[in-house]
Protein backbone atom coordinates (compact mmCIF):
# COMPACT_ATOMS: atom_id res chain seq x y z
CA UNK A 1 0.00 0.00 0.00
CA UNK A 2 1.24 3.85 -1.24
CA UNK A 3 0.07 6.42 1.07
CA UNK A 4 -0.01 9.62 0.11
CA UNK A 5 -0.31 12.72 2.41
CA UNK A 6 -0.81 15.50 0.85
CA UNK A 7 -3.29 18.29 -1.17
CA UNK A 8 -6.31 17.65 -2.85
CA UNK A 9 -7.05 20.86 -5.44
CA UNK A 10 -9.61 21.87 -8.21
CA UNK A 11 -8.03 22.75 -11.53
CA UNK A 12 -9.26 25.70 -13.59
CA UNK A 13 -6.61 26.10 -16.84
CA UNK A 14 -6.55 28.34 -19.76
CA UNK A 15 -4.85 28.19 -22.45
CA UNK A 16 -3.42 31.12 -24.82
CA UNK A 17 -0.68 32.08 -26.93
CA UNK A 18 1.62 33.01 -24.39
CA UNK A 19 1.64 33.62 -20.82
CA UNK A 20 0.63 37.86 -19.76
CA UNK A 21 2.80 40.16 -18.93
CA UNK A 22 1.97 42.35 -15.54
CA UNK A 23 -1.45 43.97 -16.15
CA UNK A 24 -1.85 42.53 -20.09
CA UNK A 25 -4.99 41.08 -20.87
CA UNK A 26 -5.08 38.27 -23.24
CA UNK A 27 -7.64 36.07 -25.59
CA UNK A 28 -7.36 32.18 -24.61
CA UNK A 29 -7.99 29.68 -26.80
CA UNK A 30 -9.80 26.88 -24.40
CA UNK A 31 -10.43 26.24 -21.05
CA UNK A 32 -11.16 23.23 -18.59
CA UNK A 33 -11.70 21.85 -15.49
CA UNK A 34 -10.04 18.74 -13.46
CA UNK A 35 -9.61 17.40 -10.19
CA UNK A 36 -5.82 17.68 -9.43
CA UNK A 37 -3.55 18.99 -6.28
CA UNK A 38 0.06 17.35 -6.06
CA UNK A 39 -1.20 14.61 -3.59
CA UNK A 40 -4.32 13.36 -4.99
CA UNK A 41 -2.11 13.61 -8.48
CA UNK A 42 0.20 11.14 -7.41
CA UNK A 43 -2.60 9.32 -5.35
CA UNK A 44 -4.66 8.98 -8.98
CA UNK A 45 -1.45 8.00 -10.51
CA UNK A 46 -0.28 5.44 -8.14
CA UNK A 47 -3.71 3.46 -8.53
CA UNK A 48 -3.81 3.99 -12.30
CA UNK A 49 -0.82 2.30 -12.63
CA UNK A 50 -1.85 -1.08 -11.04
CA UNK A 51 -0.64 -0.40 -7.32
CA UNK A 52 -2.89 -0.44 -4.09
CA UNK A 53 -2.83 3.61 -3.26
CA UNK A 54 -4.46 5.51 -0.05
CA UNK A 55 -4.99 9.14 0.24
CA UNK A 56 -4.48 11.12 3.07
CA UNK A 57 -5.49 15.00 3.55
CA UNK A 58 -8.43 17.78 3.22
CA UNK A 59 -11.13 19.27 1.39
CA UNK A 60 -13.96 21.45 1.82
CA UNK A 61 -17.59 20.38 2.65
CA UNK A 62 -18.15 21.33 -1.38
CA UNK A 63 -18.98 20.73 -5.13
CA UNK A 64 -15.08 21.14 -5.65
CA UNK A 65 -14.48 18.42 -2.82
CA UNK A 66 -16.67 16.10 -3.93
CA UNK A 67 -15.63 15.92 -7.40
CA UNK A 68 -11.84 15.82 -6.34
CA UNK A 69 -12.64 13.00 -3.95
CA UNK A 70 -15.22 11.23 -6.88
CA UNK A 71 -12.43 10.90 -9.00
CA UNK A 72 -10.13 9.36 -6.53
CA UNK A 73 -12.12 7.11 -5.83
CA UNK A 74 -12.99 6.19 -9.58
CA UNK A 75 -9.48 4.73 -9.93
CA UNK A 76 -9.72 2.77 -6.76
CA UNK A 77 -7.97 5.02 -4.11
CA UNK A 78 -8.97 4.86 -0.23
CA UNK A 79 -10.29 7.95 0.55
CA UNK A 80 -11.04 7.10 3.62
CA UNK A 81 -9.51 8.75 5.85
CA UNK A 82 -9.62 12.29 3.84
CA UNK A 83 -11.01 15.08 6.14
CA UNK A 84 -13.94 17.21 5.01
CA UNK A 85 -13.58 20.95 6.55
CA UNK A 86 -16.94 23.32 7.13
CA UNK A 87 -15.28 25.68 7.40
CA UNK A 88 -12.74 26.14 4.37
CA UNK A 89 -13.21 25.81 0.52
CA UNK A 90 -11.25 22.64 -1.16
CA UNK A 91 -8.06 24.13 -2.57
CA UNK A 92 -7.94 25.27 -6.32
CA UNK A 93 -5.47 25.97 -8.53
CA UNK A 94 -5.51 28.38 -11.36
CA UNK A 95 -3.41 26.87 -14.51
CA UNK A 96 -2.06 29.13 -17.58
CA UNK A 97 -0.87 26.93 -20.53
CA UNK A 98 1.24 28.44 -23.26
CA UNK A 99 1.41 27.53 -26.92
CA UNK A 100 4.22 25.18 -26.12
CA UNK A 101 2.47 23.18 -23.18
CA UNK A 102 4.36 25.11 -20.55
CA UNK A 103 2.64 25.96 -17.15
CA UNK A 104 2.09 29.03 -14.54
CA UNK A 105 0.23 27.80 -11.77
CA UNK A 106 -1.37 29.79 -8.73
CA UNK A 107 -2.61 27.48 -5.92
CA UNK A 108 -5.01 28.59 -3.67
CA UNK A 109 -4.53 26.21 -0.81
CA UNK A 110 -7.89 26.11 0.76
CA UNK A 111 -8.59 23.43 3.12
CA UNK A 112 -5.18 21.75 2.51
CA UNK A 113 -3.42 24.84 4.61
CA UNK A 114 -5.82 22.66 7.75
CA UNK A 115 -3.76 19.21 7.68
CA UNK A 116 -1.79 19.66 11.13
CA UNK A 117 0.17 17.43 13.34
CA UNK A 118 -2.89 16.38 15.51
CA UNK A 119 -4.45 14.98 11.94
CA UNK A 120 -1.38 12.59 11.28
CA UNK A 121 -1.12 11.22 14.97
CA UNK A 122 -4.93 10.30 14.72
CA UNK A 123 -3.77 8.48 11.22
CA UNK A 124 -0.30 6.98 12.54
CA UNK A 125 -1.33 2.99 12.35
CA UNK A 126 -2.64 3.81 8.64
CA UNK A 127 0.80 5.24 8.14
CA UNK A 128 2.48 2.85 9.82
CA UNK A 129 0.91 -0.15 8.07
CA UNK A 130 1.98 1.48 4.73
CA UNK A 131 4.82 0.13 2.26
CA UNK A 132 5.63 3.64 1.45
CA UNK A 133 4.72 7.00 2.46
CA UNK A 134 4.74 10.06 -0.12
CA UNK A 135 4.75 13.69 0.79
CA UNK A 136 4.65 17.09 -0.78
CA UNK A 137 5.14 20.74 0.78
CA UNK A 138 1.32 22.13 -0.65
CA UNK A 139 -0.38 21.08 2.88
CA UNK A 140 1.21 21.96 5.88
CA UNK A 141 5.18 21.30 6.80
CA UNK A 142 4.32 19.86 10.82
CA UNK A 143 1.41 17.94 8.82
CA UNK A 144 4.70 16.92 6.14
CA UNK A 145 7.30 16.48 8.42
CA UNK A 146 5.21 13.89 11.16
CA UNK A 147 4.12 11.98 8.44
CA UNK A 148 7.44 11.43 7.13
CA UNK A 149 9.07 10.49 10.74
CA UNK A 150 5.87 8.19 11.92
CA UNK A 151 6.90 6.16 8.43
CA UNK A 152 10.26 6.40 9.08
CA UNK A 153 10.27 5.11 12.30
CA UNK A 154 8.76 2.31 11.76
CA UNK A 155 11.00 1.41 8.79
CA UNK A 156 8.75 2.50 5.86
CA UNK A 157 10.19 3.74 2.39
CA UNK A 158 9.42 7.81 2.30
CA UNK A 159 9.52 9.76 -0.25
CA UNK A 160 9.00 13.77 -0.52
CA UNK A 161 8.58 15.67 -3.14
CA UNK A 162 9.97 19.08 -2.00
CA UNK A 163 7.26 21.43 -3.91
CA UNK A 164 5.51 24.01 -4.46
CA UNK A 165 9.07 25.20 -2.56
CA UNK A 166 9.52 25.62 0.40
CA UNK A 167 12.50 26.31 2.63
CA UNK A 168 13.08 23.09 4.55
CA UNK A 169 15.45 21.97 7.69
CA UNK A 170 17.96 19.23 7.67
CA UNK A 171 15.93 17.27 10.19
CA UNK A 172 13.46 16.65 7.79
CA UNK A 173 16.04 15.61 4.81
CA UNK A 174 17.24 12.86 6.72
CA UNK A 175 13.78 11.68 6.85
CA UNK A 176 13.69 11.10 3.17
CA UNK A 177 14.19 7.46 1.51
CA UNK A 178 13.67 9.95 -1.31
CA UNK A 179 13.87 13.27 -2.49
CA UNK A 180 12.50 14.21 -5.71
CA UNK A 181 12.73 17.87 -6.79
CA UNK A 182 12.52 19.24 -10.22
CA UNK A 183 15.17 21.32 -11.55
CA UNK A 184 13.77 24.93 -9.87
CA UNK A 185 13.10 23.62 -6.65
CA UNK A 186 16.76 21.84 -6.53
CA UNK A 187 17.87 24.82 -7.26
CA UNK A 188 15.80 26.80 -4.69
CA UNK A 189 17.01 23.94 -1.67
CA UNK A 190 21.02 24.24 -2.59
CA UNK A 191 21.27 27.42 -3.95
CA UNK A 192 23.00 26.00 -6.69
CA UNK A 193 22.30 26.63 -10.45
CA UNK A 194 20.53 23.59 -11.84
CA UNK A 195 20.06 23.18 -15.91
CA UNK A 196 21.94 20.19 -17.19
CA UNK A 197 23.13 16.94 -15.63
CA UNK A 198 26.23 17.97 -13.99
CA UNK A 199 24.67 21.17 -12.23
CA UNK A 200 21.74 18.79 -11.95
CA UNK A 201 24.37 16.01 -10.01
CA UNK A 202 26.03 18.96 -8.07
CA UNK A 203 22.41 19.38 -6.63
CA UNK A 204 21.75 15.98 -5.74
CA UNK A 205 25.07 15.93 -3.95
CA UNK A 206 24.29 18.53 -2.01
CA UNK A 207 21.22 17.33 -0.59
CA UNK A 208 22.81 13.88 0.29
CA UNK A 209 25.19 15.84 2.25
CA UNK A 210 22.15 17.21 4.12
CA UNK A 211 20.54 13.92 5.20
CA UNK A 212 18.55 12.72 2.28
CA UNK A 213 19.49 8.79 1.36
CA UNK A 214 18.88 9.46 -2.28
CA UNK A 215 18.05 12.42 -4.86
CA UNK A 216 16.48 12.25 -8.38
CA UNK A 217 16.29 16.04 -9.65
CA UNK A 218 13.74 15.63 -12.56
CA UNK A 219 15.09 17.72 -15.52
CA UNK A 220 12.24 18.26 -17.96
CA UNK A 221 12.77 17.48 -21.55
CA UNK A 222 16.84 15.96 -20.36
CA UNK A 223 14.92 13.44 -18.32
CA UNK A 224 16.07 12.75 -14.20
CA UNK A 225 19.18 12.62 -12.90
CA UNK A 226 19.54 9.60 -10.07
CA UNK A 227 21.90 10.11 -7.48
CA UNK A 228 21.01 6.91 -5.41
CA UNK A 229 23.27 4.21 -3.74
CA UNK A 230 22.48 1.90 -6.34
CA UNK A 231 23.09 3.92 -9.36
CA UNK A 232 24.19 7.84 -10.05
CA UNK A 233 23.05 9.02 -13.80
CA UNK A 234 20.83 10.32 -16.09
CA UNK A 235 18.15 8.51 -17.00
CA UNK A 236 17.03 10.35 -20.51
CA UNK A 237 13.12 11.49 -21.38
CA UNK A 238 11.17 10.07 -24.20
CA UNK A 239 10.72 12.67 -26.91
CA UNK A 240 7.37 13.14 -27.33
CA UNK A 241 5.60 16.26 -28.66
CA UNK A 242 4.34 17.96 -25.21
CA UNK A 243 0.29 19.20 -24.99
CA UNK A 244 0.43 20.06 -21.39
CA UNK A 245 3.09 19.43 -18.40
CA UNK A 246 0.55 20.00 -15.92
CA UNK A 247 0.66 17.42 -13.56
CA UNK A 248 3.92 15.45 -15.28
CA UNK A 249 5.61 15.48 -12.03
CA UNK A 250 3.29 14.26 -9.98
CA UNK A 251 2.96 11.12 -12.77
CA UNK A 252 6.68 10.95 -12.86
CA UNK A 253 6.47 10.13 -8.61
CA UNK A 254 3.79 7.96 -8.65
CA UNK A 255 4.95 5.81 -11.46
CA UNK A 256 8.36 5.75 -9.83
CA UNK A 257 7.28 4.50 -6.25
CA UNK A 258 4.69 2.44 -7.51
CA UNK A 259 8.03 0.79 -9.48
CA UNK A 260 9.64 0.92 -6.72
CA UNK A 261 7.21 -1.30 -4.69
CA UNK A 262 7.06 -4.15 -7.42
CA UNK A 263 11.12 -4.72 -6.44
CA UNK A 264 11.93 -2.10 -8.86
CA UNK A 265 15.46 -1.00 -8.80
CA UNK A 266 15.59 3.01 -8.64
CA UNK A 267 16.99 3.19 -12.34
CA UNK A 268 14.37 0.98 -13.95
CA UNK A 269 11.98 2.45 -12.05
CA UNK A 270 12.72 6.01 -12.94
CA UNK A 271 12.53 4.72 -16.82
CA UNK A 272 9.28 3.32 -16.11
CA UNK A 273 8.47 6.90 -14.62
CA UNK A 274 9.76 8.90 -17.70
CA UNK A 275 7.38 6.59 -19.77
CA UNK A 276 4.49 7.44 -17.73
CA UNK A 277 5.09 11.39 -17.77
CA UNK A 278 6.13 11.17 -21.27
CA UNK A 279 2.35 10.09 -22.04
CA UNK A 280 0.63 12.26 -19.49
CA UNK A 281 1.84 15.41 -21.64
CA UNK A 282 0.45 14.53 -24.57
CA UNK A 283 -2.82 15.01 -22.58
CA UNK A 284 -4.77 18.12 -21.28
CA UNK A 285 -5.41 18.27 -17.85
CA UNK A 286 -4.03 16.88 -14.60
CA UNK A 287 -5.48 13.43 -13.05
CA UNK A 288 -7.02 12.95 -16.95
CA UNK A 289 -4.00 13.19 -18.25
CA UNK A 290 -2.50 10.08 -16.34
CA UNK A 291 -1.65 6.86 -18.48
CA UNK A 292 -2.88 2.81 -17.59
CA UNK A 293 -0.55 0.47 -16.81
CA UNK A 294 -1.25 -1.27 -20.19
CA UNK A 295 -0.61 1.92 -21.77
CA UNK A 296 3.05 2.53 -20.08
CA UNK A 297 4.45 -1.16 -20.95
CA UNK A 298 2.96 -0.95 -24.51
CA UNK A 299 5.08 2.57 -24.72
CA UNK A 300 8.12 0.53 -23.13
CA UNK A 301 7.63 -1.66 -25.59
CA UNK A 302 7.95 0.31 -28.05
CA UNK A 303 10.65 2.14 -27.20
Amino acid sequence: MITVVGSLNYDLTARAPRFPRPGESLVGSAFHTACGGKGANQAYAVARLGGAARMIGCVGRDTFGEAVLDSLRQVGVDTSHVLIRSHVPTGVAIILLDASGQNAIVVVPGANATLRAEDVYQVADVLRASDTVITQLETTLEATHHAMAIARAAGKRTVLNPAPFTPIDDALLSLCDYVIPNEHEAAQLTGLPVHDPPTAQAAAQALRRRGAANVLITLGAQGVWLETLEWCGLVPAFSVAAADTTAAGDVFIGAFATRLGEGADPRTAARFACAAAAIAVTRPGAQPSVPTRHEVDAFLQAH
